[in-house]
């Protein structure tokens, strides 16, 4: 254990803001294997490790939710449920499961027509309404780091949901998710 808290201690001295700390922690804990996630959701109070809590994605503050801003290659695979430090078996994620090695660096995939996961940069994920605020047709596809609506034209940012050209002029709305492993848990 002395392992994850000196790892923890280095986070806490490099992180910017206590999002990007709580973020950080909890893809450390998954790294390292412990299952641990990371408590923050009290106001004032230092984060600490927690044996129950998952990591889980925050809003950040330009609009989009974020899984993490740095590559979380050795996470371990989230098979459905596995002990907790209590013994009970931690509960399966409720949502849209996207694994994180199906939406690719500097493109994405849109799911079920309902919603679109971008990662912009390596281990930076986002999610959008996947309805084109134009008309709301839904978007087909990515490329090109573009969001592309076949009905009109509409493309948008894979950062920020932004209309880049098209006569859409209203971004796609973020969508929040969590992390669970190495997947992505969006709403049903």
């Amino acid at each position: 254990m002395p392992d994850v808290r000196s790892q923890l201690d280095q986070l806490v001295a490099g992180a910017r803001s206590r999002r990007r700390l709580l973020r950080q922690a909890g893809l450390a804990a998954v790294a390292i294997g412990t299952g641990a996630g990371i408590a923050g959701c009290s106001t004032g109070g230092s984060a600490g490790p927690s044996a129950s809590a998952p990591a889980s994605a925050a809003p950040s503050t330009s609009g989009g939710p974020t899984a993490g801003s740095s590559p979380s290659a050795s996470a371990s695979p989230s098979g459905g449920s596995s002990p907790s430090a209590s013994g009970s078996p931690t509960p399966a994620p409720q949502g849209i499961t996207v694994a994180t090695a199906d939406v690719p660096e500097g493109g994405g995939v849109v799911i079920q027509e309902k919603y679109v996961v971008t990662q912009p940069a390596a281990g930076e994920f986002k999610a959008f309404s996947a309805v084109c605020t134009h008309q709301g047709c839904p978007v087909e596809k990515v490329e090109n780091a573009e969001i592309v609506c076949p009905c009109h034209g509409s493309h948008f940012a894979i950062a920020t949901g932004d209309p880049v050209s098209g006569p859409a002029d209203q971004p796609l709305p973020a969508v929040e998710f969590t992390v669970s492993g190495d997947s992505l848990v969006l709403p049903e």
